[in-house]
Parts: structure tokens; C-alpha cells; sequence
């Protein structure tokens, strides 16, 4: 039984990794790419606290542009917030579920233990919407997540 969790876990693992590796590469993914901080054109404060929520929960920019997020975990418990599709952020939670303990550090996510501020710095490459969440067991379902909605920049 032991066994059997530790390769569950590593699988999970693995498929976390790749997963990761998809977003932090230099190519755009559906979420876009890792940001440089000094090109970012603006700075938006996110605060994630205890009733599973991040305020603000919806976020606008604009294709091309690149976002610092500086982000607060105001509450008693450790929070997190992971860039990605719906799709994506669902697999990774499904795979924090069963290993609670994992620990990631990707340039589309920050995990901030209670009262801890962090950043992420993204360039959003693509229109359409990017969704967030908090992946620590429980809070996802509880409803801490949120949205980037990425407004073509041909409408500039």
C-alpha cells in the first residue's frame, strides 16, 4: 500500500512537472509566458485570504502586455496562485489533493505561507481568458479562483 502511494505521488509529480515545464518554457503557452520584471507595465495587488477568495477575483490587460502581481496571503493558512487553463489548474489540484505536501516553485505561481507577500510577472501573449486559483487542498472547490481576461490588442 505504501508502494502504491509513493508511485501515485510521483506520478502526480511528474505530471505536475510537465505541466510546469509547458508554462515556464520560452515558447508562449496558452497562458502566455513568464513576464521580465522591467517590462512590466503594471503592477496589480491581489490579496488572498481565508474565506477562499482573491480580491480582486477578475483582472483585465490587454494581449502583449506584461503584469507584475503582487500577492498578499492576508489569512491564517498557506495560500497559493497559479496561472493557468481551467483544464491545467484542475489536473494540478486533482494531484495537490492527493499529495498535499508537494511543494512548486513555477514562474506562474507563488505559495505564500500566512501574513507572506509574493509576486508573478507574466506576459499575456494570447486574447482570451487565463483562469487562477488557490490549488491547496480544498480551497479550489471552496471557490478560490479568479480570472485574467486578455483583450485583443488589435483593438488598440
Amino acid at each position: 500500500m505504501k508502494h502504491a502511494f509513493r508511485a501515485t505521488a510521483f506520478a502526480s509529480l511528474l505530471a505536475v512537472a510537465a505541466a510546469g515545464a509547458a508554462a515556464s518554457g520560452t515558447h508562449d503557452s496558452a497562458i502566455g509566458k513568464p513576464g521580465v520584471a522591467t517590462k512590466a507595465v503594471r503592477t496589480v495587488q491581489i490579496d488572498m485570504a481565508d474565506s477562499m477568495r482573491f480580491t480582486p477575483a477578475d483582472i483585465s490587460v490587454t494581449q502583449g502586455e506584461t503584469v507584475r502581481f503582487v500577492v498578499r496571503n492576508s489569512g491564517k493558512l498557506k495560500h497559493e496562485l497559479v496561472l493557468g487553463t481551467e483544464q491545467d489548474l484542475k489536473a494540478h489540484y486533482a494531484a495537490m489533493m492527493k499529495s498535499p505536501e508537494m511543494e512548486h516553485a513555477e514562474p506562474n505561481m507563488v505559495t505564500l505561507a500566512p501574513g507572506k507577500t509574493g509576486e508573478v510577472v507574466w506576459q499575456f501573449t494570447k486574447a482570451g481568458k487565463i483562469d487562477f486559483g488557490c490549488l491547496q487542498a480544498g480551497h479550489y472547490d471552496a471557490g478560490m479562483k479568479g480570472a485574467v481576461n486578455v483583450a485583443s490588442a488589435k483593438g488598440k
